[in-house]
């Protein structure tokens, strides 16, 4: 599958989608069985800019994790209909699509067939490739959505893991499992920062009472 053809297929779903709004199901069935990580790229678009849907995040990472799971055990992706009956704006989700698509277009351009192969055609390093992007799928449905770069990050991931298994890259992989990390240790300082200052307010508001 040549690296122009990814835009060209996404471009094509932006376009399809009805004007007022857009099941989740519906999205899927653009894609297709055989387009599951064609769908799950297309899913990373609209956190490529800071502003996304609000809860889209959480549905998406949904999505994106029973594709890992179905890539996991090696069947077909299902839907719950709680999931697949998830109503989106599609006036929103067309811009943030139009958005993303332009930074896909830029990094579809950096894969290369067969780079790292042994990273694509490893059976061990496929379940762990698998293992990174049910990981990353989790992250991003993370409950930080108003920081900065807490859906950026995930979603980067997602997308260099979807390239590279749609371009056979063994680089676009490697740099979805260091973007992981990232975010990892991203929300690592988070929480711990978080939780700094949290005690350090309780002493001080704690000396105030005394």
């Amino acid at each position: 599958m040549e690296a122009e053809r990814l835009s060209t297929k996404i471009k094509a779903v932006i376009d399809a989608l009805p004007s007022d709004r857009v099941d989740v199901a519906d999205i899927r069935d653009l894609f297709g069985q055989e387009g599951i990580m064609l769908l799950t790229a297309f899913l990373t678009l609209p956190f490529m800019i800071p502003i996304s849907i609000p809860g889209a995040s959480t549905v998406f990472g949904a999505v994106i994790l029973l594709v890992g799971f179905s890539r996991l055990c090696g069947r077909n992706l299902w839907l719950p209909k709680r999931i697949g009956q998830r109503r989106i704006p599609t006036d929103k989700l067309r811009a943030c699509l139009h958005q993303g698509l332009i930074f896909f277009h830029r990094l579809e351009r950096l894969a290369r067939p067969y780079r790292l192969k042994w990273f694509i055609s490893n059976g061990i390093a496929n379940t762990l490739n698998n293992l990174s992007l049910i990981t990353g799928a989790l992250l991003l449905m993370a409950p930080f959505g108003l920081i900065p770069f807490s859906n950026t990050l995930p979603a980067l991931a997602l997308l260099f893991l979807a390239i590279g298994f749609l371009q056979r890259d063994g680089v676009c992989i490697l740099l979805g499992h260091l973007a992981n990390l990232v975010t990892i240790a991203y929300f690592a300082f988070l929480i711990g920062g978080g939780s700094v200052l949290f005690h350090g307010l309780f002493e001080y508001f704690s000396r105030l009472s005394a």
